[in-house]
């Protein structure tokens, strides 16, 4: 079955929510799209015990009252049909067409891991997954978690970490103490985030906040027992017993479906915009983490240009400015936290790089480009399709990944069947 709207937004967190209730008070109809069966995406997730914070509740509350807007939780796009059409597979509705007079992607963003030497062991997970895992229901009373990596997520999974009452031992960030410090300071320029972070880290009192540090290897025999740290300039190796470590490098865009598309995407890997968060696509909008990692705040007021934008609506010079504002501060993170030698520097070559198809670093060191270790030695051809293996390896030895190809996902057969019922838009 097929249907129409005038504006599909695909995802559900803070920058694909404003964009569906911007577009929708000009009067287009909208379905708004989102793997999860709760919207909110990362920053916002719900789950049992954790009910929407207070943004995330006045957005959900001015769209459901919105006749125009169509709701779609659980449902992934699976491929593009023809010039202005989706692929998708619905846990309500199997598999479904999607057309559309414009599309925003508001696809967000997902988190960078870096192999170590036991990081396929059960009980390592990335930050941001930790939080995820934890907000769904997984208990984490009383287990000592190291929690690991860079940047502002580690003290988000941090205060996750500690409602649900487990002992933190340790966050390890790699960033040098001068810049962590120096990123401190800046958030007397935006008191809200500071009281954010003083909220979340509780001024730090009681916790091993350990800066030029990173996770060398994990122990244990067949779950985490313990974890290796090498610390500070001389490397000293510092050895903590736990029983979970949550490492994540950062944030990665999350282009796949807007490279299937066609959109322009930079050097550093986000969708390329204009002013009005229009990609080079015609009629295709991108609004959030996926033009690039800045934060909620920013990742709204994108969401609501690009649904104003797409809806014809006129332009808010204060959403200009509220952009430019929080653009800035993204940067401020970016340097602050961008990944320093010792993290960009590969693992020990018995070290898994590819999880789904087993192999190691040592296996494609020796190849020039991505392509060729791909064809020799079947990395990045798994599941995943290298969105994991990928992202490391672009930043251990320089190469361009390919693009994943339709089905992005694993799909039902009647799905993917779904999409020859009908001609595909424009053909």
């Amino acid at each position: 079955m097929k249907h129409h709207f005038d504006i599909v937004v695909v995802g559900a967190g803070p920058a694909g929510l404003n964009a569906a209730h911007a577009a929708a008070r000009a009067g287009a109809s909208v379905a708004l799209l989102d793997d999860n069966p709760r919207a909110g995406g990362q920053i916002w997730r719900q789950g049992p015990g954790y009910a929407p914070q207070a943004p995330l509740l006045h957005l959900l509350t001015a769209i459901s009252g919105q006749a125009n807007v169509s709701r779609w939780p659980s449902a992934r796009v699976v491929a593009p049909l023809g010039s202005r059409g989706l692929l998708l597979e619905s846990a309500q509705r199997g598999g479904v067409c999607l057309t559309y007079g414009r599309l925003i992607l508001a696809t967000g963003a997902r988190e960078r891991l870096l192999p170590f030497a036991g990081w396929t062991l059960p009980g390592v997970t990335g930050a941001g997954a930790l939080q995820a895992l934890i907000k769904g229901g997984m208990p984490v009373r009383g287990e000592r978690i190291v929690i690991a990596g860079s940047g502002p997520l580690l003290i988000a999974a941090l205060a996750t970490a500690r409602a649900a009452r487990a002992r933190v031992m340790a966050v390890v960030e790699q960033a040098p103490a001068f810049d962590v410090a120096r990123f401190g300071a800046s958030l007397l320029a935006e008191p809200g985030k500071l009281r954010q972070a003083v909220g979340m880290t509780r001024g730090f009192v009681g916790l091993r906040y350990w800066t030029d540090s990173i996770v060398e290897a994990v122990h244990g025999d067949g779950r985490v027992e313990r974890v290796t740290i090498a610390r500070g300039s001389g490397r000293k190796r510092v050895t903590l017993d736990c029983d979970r470590v949550a490492c994540g490098y950062g944030l990665v865009p999350n282009i796949t479906l807007a490279q299937a598309l066609g959109c322009a995407i930079s050097e550093a890997g986000e969708i390329v915009v204009d002013d009005r968060q229009r990609t080079s696509v015609e009629g295709v909008f991108a609004a959030g983490e996926c033009t690039g990692v800045g934060g909620a705040e920013l990742a709204g007021v994108e969401g609501e240009l690009a649904g104003l934008a797409a809806s014809g609506a006129a332009e808010h010079a204060a959403l200009d400015t509220q952009r430019a504002r929080w653009r800035r501060f993204g940067r401020r993170v970016d340097t602050a936290f961008s990944l320093r030698d010792a993290a960009r520097t590969p693992p020990a070559d018995a070290t898994l790089l590819c999880r789904c198809e087993d192999v190691r670093i040592g296996e494609v060191r020796e190849f020039s480009t991505w392509r060729d270790a791909r064809l020799h030695t079947r990395c990045g051809m798994g599941a995943c399709q290298g969105r994991i293996c990928g992202a490391a390896a672009s930043l251990y030895f320089g190469w361009q990944t390919a693009a994943a190809r339709p089905p992005f996902s694993p799909a039902q057969v009647g799905t993917l069947m779904a999409a020859n019922a009908e001609p595909p838009p424009g053909e």
